[in-house]
Parts: C-alpha cells; sequence; structure tokens
C-alpha cells in the first residue's frame, strides 16, 4: 500500500544549547544542529527509518526550502517538491544545559496564494494512488483558507484514500467533515473539538467514541504526554502507557507517533498494535536530543521496555 505524506508548512528546524540563559546579555549558542521539519516531513522521515517506503511531499521556497530539500536528500528520502512564492519558515530551539529546559521558537507559517494552492492539488492528484494511505500532518498557516485540506480529500474522494489527519484548530474540524481513517487530537486539542476548554477522562472517551459512531473516523487517538494514549474505534477503548525514559526533547514526538501508526496500518496489524507502535515511535523520539527524531536503535529499546 503505497504512503504519501503532505506537509504544506514545513519548516528547517535549527536546534542548540546555551550553558545559561541570561536576559540581555549575548549568549553563546553551541552544540548547533539543522533538521529538515513539519509534520508531515518528520513523519516521512521516521517511516524511512523504519525501511517503509513512502513519498514526502512539501512545499518550499526561498534558500531555506532548497536547505530543507537539500538535507532530506542527505538521508534519501524520496520526496517531491512545491515551488511556492513564500520563503520556507525557520523554527528554532534552546536548550539551557545549567537547567536542561528547553524553550522552543516557531515562526509563522508560509501564505499560500491561489496559484500555490491550484499547483499543490494537480501534484497531489498526480501523486495519490488508489488504495493508498495519505498522511495531511502540521499546521496551516494563518492566511492559508482553513478548509485547504477538507478541499483536498474532497478531490481525491474517489481514490479510496486512507487518509491520516494530524492538525488542529479550524483546520481540524473543517477536515473531519470530510470523514477521515484515523485523526490523532492531543487532549487539549480533542477539548476543542468538542468545543470546551477541557474534558475529564471520561468524557474524553465518550467524545472519541461520539467521532467513532457519527463515521467521522475509523480511529481516534489522543496523546497523553508521558502517559501514553488511548485509541477509540468501533471496537471500543485501548489505553497504552508510556514506558519511563530519560526525556531529552519532546519534538517530533507526535509526528514520530503518527510515523508508528502508519507503519502499522500499512502492516495490518490491530488497533491495539497500532497504538502500540504509535507510542513506541513517540517515545523514542523523546530519548533523542535536539530536533532529531527516533533512531532505529531507540525504537528497539522502547520494544523492550513496552507491554
Amino acid at each position: 500500500m503505497d504512503i504519501t505524506t503532505l506537509t504544506l508548512n514545513p519548516a528547517l528546524d535549527k536546534s542548540a544549547q546555551v550553558d545559561q540563559f541570561v536576559p540581555e546579555q549575548k549568549l553563546k549558542c553551541h552544540s548547533i544542529q539543522y533538521q529538515a521539519g513539519g509534520g508531515g516531513v518528520n513523519i516521512s522521515r521516521v517511516l524511512h527509518t523504519l525501511q517503509v517506503k513512502n513519498k514526502c511531499i512539501f512545499t518550499s521556497g526561498g534558500d531555506t526550502g532548497l536547505y530543507l530539500k537539500k538535507l532530506l536528500v542527505k538521508e534519501n528520502i524520496d520526496l517531491k517538491t512545491i515551488a511556492v512564492n513564500s520563503w520556507t519558515r525557520e523554527n528554532l530551539s534552546i536548550v539551557d544545559t545549567k537547567t536542561e529546559l528547553q524553550y522552543r521558537f516557531g515562526m509563522p507559517g508560509n501564505d499560500l496564494n491561489t496559484s500555490d494552492i491550484e499547483l499543490i492539488k494537480t501534484e497531489l492528484t498526480n501523486e495519490v494512488k488508489d488504495n493508498s494511505i495519505l498522511v495531511l500532518s502540521g499546521s496551516l498557516s494563518e492566511k492559508t483558507p482553513s478548509n485547504l485540506y477538507a478541499t483536498l480529500l474532497k478531490m481525491l474522494a474517489g481514490k479510496n484514500v486512507k487518509v491520516v489527519i494530524d492538525t488542529s484548530g479550524q483546520a481540524l474540524i473543517e477536515t473531519l467533515k470530510e470523514n477521515v481513517y484515523l485523526v490523532k487530537p492531543n487532549q487539549r486539542e480533542l477539548a476543542q473539538l468538542a468545543g470546551k476548554e477541557f474534558l475529564s477522562k471520561n468524557e474524553q472517551e465518550d467524545f472519541a467514541m461520539e467521532l467513532i459512531n457519527s463515521k467521522k473516523a475509523k480511529l481516534v487517538v489522543v496523546s497523553m504526554g508521558a502517559r501514553g494514549a488511548f485509541l477509540a474505534s468501533s471496537e471500543g477503548i485501548f489505553y497504552k502507557s508510556a514506558p519511563s525514559v530519560k526525556v531529552k526533547s519532546t519534538i517530533g514526538a507526535g509526528d514520530s507517533m503518527v510515523a508508528g501508526m502508519v507503519y502499522a496500518i500499512q502492516q495490518g496489524l490491530s488497533s491495539e498494535e497500532i497504538l502500540k507502535w504509535g507510542v513506541v515511535c513517540g517515545v523514542a523520539t523523546t530519548m533523542t536530543e535536539g530536533t532529531n527524531l527516533a533512531s532505529q536503535e531507540n525504537i528497539n529499546k522502547v520494544l523492550e521496555l513496552i507491554d
């Protein structure tokens, strides 16, 4: 089963360390790293680590877009860039080595104009095959239509595609109007979908099952941070706890979780195994520094620790 990831708001992720955060002083950064980032891009990278073939499609603009592409080519990622007018954004994460606290700075997304969107539609139509998996992951910039993911799904409706969606806000609300195979909100995003600030454990389960029963999604996976995640399906609710590990960075953990689940879906595994692989890959990414993602070594370590 072919897998395609689409990232409409990728980022050149930069990470560094400083020995102590002090306001109004010039801080010397060290341990600098550059990584290709953004929801679908990260998912493609972890799938590649899992030795799963996939096509990584993303928008690219300016020198930052070119450098992001160069990084992915170096990793031997099968990719397709969509040239857009706005420069690809940059994100920054800094670790204070004295406190071991991580500070994350996310930059505004790229604006997509009408011609950019038409090009995205054309490329997606050409690349996404019948009976395949399409992963729509990542945020949309403020000026990009919030129903763009939904528009793309309408366009592909005749291809019998299993759609995996991982986004938030109005974009998530609009996309779920078209029904998907799997959606992965965190607890806060699930509450927002329900129109509330907070949901209790029982309310989370009830609302997740409401999404299943209304056929908005076949699988709803809710990430719970260090406590793991739960999955809702027509079979019921399943929980999977995350094993205790030393967390070095949470950047890309959610994307890695999606990659693990997509791997399990392609393998035809059960709902419980889909959830397990999501937790495994998410935890494996937290074991790496900066913007690095799950390595095969860390994935194997977590597999040994998880129930």
